[in-house]
């Protein structure tokens, strides 16, 4: 194949479907949806333009953890082409033609998994990285039939489909597609996982739209930060590419700073769990791998595994929003929050961070550097987001436990919410009430009416502010509910 490097000098550059391409003349806000049809490649197309769709998928080639190369599919519409500098990606028709069509390809037309195809080059995609994911093994004889929405007898993960949407085939011949599928033959794309994906370049774009810079080092961001303090700092870019192409926004100055080792990392000790800013929610997921259980609940209800591949907790706590998924569990986690800038750092309680309607404590040249999270963990969590939809959706209400529970008393609670004032908030009043208080159904009671009094609630197109009172009281009784229903189902 060929590389980046061979294509031209600093002009930001690609690997595409096996062959060295360059940027070009285009803007720099171009999208990579848009450069991909710009240049003829059309098989991913435009949808919603806000990463719910699917329609735009494409694989780009990740280095995991171990080193060789993970093929993850990702939403175009939302990543600004010139952050994949460097990089290496394919399309559907990449994959495979009208005449040697690729496994995934052949299974979707074998199984009628297609009508007006608007939406198959996404699923093409979306199902080409679960082929390819390395740990995907059938499950065991005695287990073959499929688990409901979750995993077929060949071990295929149905939830890496999620975010891609058909109208017209509907899903069942799409997920016996999936589940048809065997282990990927010897072909040129399953070679390459054994390889290093290519390592992200420096980059620095200027056009008459404005300024693409990828920092390299986090000296390198907060200087650039301090000396540009109104440029847009993007990782994944899942909520700056939607205001690029619903708001027609555009900046002076986009930095990426995706790859800046302090921001995309895991760090585990007895203490404490501290998460890069920059590691996107499906790596942190694979890491932890249920080391933090309120977590392991939360990213799975994130938006969908596209987006998740590139989303990450700093981006959605820069926002500020108040109905951004991660707070709520953060905040009852006593999550303390890492910002750091060209002259100091500092940590502050997470709790500490918000002051109104998507404004914080940030200041001017500040980035969040990282998450911290405390243990030891409460022994009982849960996550409770209430939507319209199940998954792939912004919750009218978000509530967050993590309380401990030591001979029937609660000796510690920690409650966040999301979607009931203007900013995500713990329930002090809440938790004051259930400390020292017995675990039993008269303290519960007590507590969930208090809980249904937090917070602002408003009344919007989601919910009505009576509702989300309602939910919040609901939202504890249920948690007592499950958990005393699970106790008395163990032996």
């Amino acid at each position: 194949m060929n590389t980046p490097e061979n294509v031209l000098g600093t002009e930001p550059a690609f690997i595409v479907n096996g062959a060295g391409r360059s940027f070009g003349p285009g803007a720099s806000h171009t999208t990579a949806l848009e450069w991909l049809r710009n240049n003829r490649l059309t098989a991913a197309k435009e949808g919603c333009g806000e990463g719910e769709c699917g329609a735009c998928a494409i694989l780009l080639a990740q280095t995991d953890r171990d080193g060789a190369t993970s093929w993850t599919a990702v939403n175009s519409c939302l990543i600004p082409m010139a952050s994949l500098d460097g990089q290496e990606m394919v399309t559907s028709e990449g994959l495979g033609s009208p005449e040697q069509m690729h496994p995934v390809q052949e299974a979707l037309a074998s199984g009628g998994g297609s009508q007006c195809g608007y939406c198959t080059p996404g699923f093409v995609c979306g199902m080409a990285s679960e082929f390819y994911r390395r740990d995907r093994t059938p499950l065991a004889q005695d287990t073959q039939q499929p688990t409901p929405g979750e995993r077929g007898p060949n071990g295929f993960d149905l939830h890496s489909l999620s975010g891609n949407l058909c109208r017209c085939t509907g899903y069942r011949p799409i997920r016996d597609a999936a589940y048809s599928l065997g282990a990927p033959t010897d072909d040129a794309w399953a070679r390459r996982r054994d390889e290093p994906a290519p390592g992200y370049r420096a980059t620095d774009l200027k056009r008459s739209d404005g300024q693409f810079v990828r920092a390299t080092t986090l000296q390198q961001a907060t200087t650039l930060l301090a000396e540009n303090p109104t440029a847009i700092l993007i990782a994944g870019s899942t909520d700056w590419g939607v205001e690029v192409n619903l708001r027609a926004r555009r900046a002076p100055m986009v930095i990426a700073v995706d790859r800046i080792p302090e921001l995309d990392s895991i760090l585990l000790t007895d203490t404490e769990i501290e998460i890069g800013a920059a590691t996107p929610l499906s790596e942190i997921e694979r890491v932890l791998d249920g080391r933090i259980p309120l977590l392991a609940q939360l990213i799975p209800q994130f938006a969908s595994r596209l987006i998740r591949n590139r989303a990450t907790l700093g981006g959605n706590l820069g926002t500020g929003s108040p109905i951004g998924d991660s707070p709520p569990a953060l905040l009852a986690l006593e999550a303390q929050i890492v910002l750091t800038s060209a002259e100091r750092q500092r940590v502050l309680p997470l709790a500490d961070y918000f002051t109104g309607y998507r404004t914080t404590v940030k200041e001017p040249g500040e980035l969040i550097k990282s998450v911290r999270i405390p243990l030891p963990l409460s022994n009982l969590s849960a996550f409770h987001k209430i939507t319209k939809r199940r998954f792939d959706d912004i919750s009218s209400v978000a509530v967050a436990f993590s309380l401990h529970i030591d001979d029937e008393v609660i000796t510690k609670a920690r409650i966040g919410l999301g979607g009931v004032a203007a900013t995500p908030l713990r329930a002090y009043a809440t938790e004051k009430m259930l400390t020292g208080q017995p675990w039993n159904r008269d303290t519960i009671k007590g507590a969930a009416a208090a809980l249904g009094a937090e917070g602002t609630p408003m009344s919007d197109h989601r919910a009505s502010s009576s509702y989300r009172s309602i939910m919040l009281s609901s939202a504890l009784i249920k948690l007592y509910t499950e958990n005393n229903l699970i106790m008395e189902a163990t032996p």
